[in-house]
């Protein structure tokens, strides 16, 4: 998939990239980081227009995020009906209106993985949309400049930078990962020393 996408990046540019780029915004898990890597070393070799790719780039992800937001934003209702009543529900929505901005951002471009969730939570607390977008463009631009950056930067050897942030990117999710499950051990810890008191 990854290989067929490139091809067609070169072949078609930009517009294919807008169209790739968008869908991730979506949600749908296609290789965006690897794409926007890639024409950053088309980019320097001529193939691609830097200024017009990273442009379009950032407006089409940011349009697709915005509707992943709204989707968030309109499902509210269902979504409460369903577990507004949950402690975990309340404790999840505690945390993203303290973390929030910060998990906006950084999961643009840093833990991808969870962009998808941290924008449908975003809609459905009702997280104001100036400032999410404000947060999320933040984040998107570091992601298109910076990661198309290092693809311009590095040239034909962009495969081997991909490789990294790749595996870069699994390790904070797994670091993240293993932070909550000792945190959610020690509250279940302390909830137990209380209860036998």
């Amino acid at each position: 998939m990854s290989e067929y996408l490139l091809t067609q990046v070169i072949n078609y540019g930009a517009p294919l990239l807008w169209v790739v780029v968008f869908v991730g915004g979506l949600g749908v898990p296609l290789p965006c980081t690897v794409l926007v890597i890639a024409a950053g070393a088309f980019a320097r070799e001529g193939f691609l227009p830097w200024h017009t790719t990273a442009l379009v780039s950032i407006v089409s992800v940011v349009t697709g995020d915005v509707i992943s937001y709204l989707i968030g934003y309109y499902a509210r209702e269902h979504v409460l009906e369903r577990f507004s009543h949950t402690p975990r529900w309340l404790q999840a929505e505690a945390s993203f209106r303290k973390w929030g901005p910060l998990s906006i951002f950084f999961s643009r471009f840093l833990v991808t993985a969870i962009a998808l969730p941290v924008t449908l939570l975003s809609g459905t607390t009702r997280f104001p949309f100036k400032k999410w977008l404000k947060y999320d463009a933040a984040g998107e631009i570091v992601w298109i400049l910076g990661y198309g950056g290092l693809g311009y930067l590095f040239g034909s050897q962009w495969e081997l930078v991909s490789d990294f942030l790749n595996n870069f990117g699994g390790l904070v999710l797994g670091v993240l990962i293993f932070v909550f499950g000792v945190k959610q051990v020690w509250n279940w810890q302390l909830k137990r020393q209380q209860l036998s008191k």
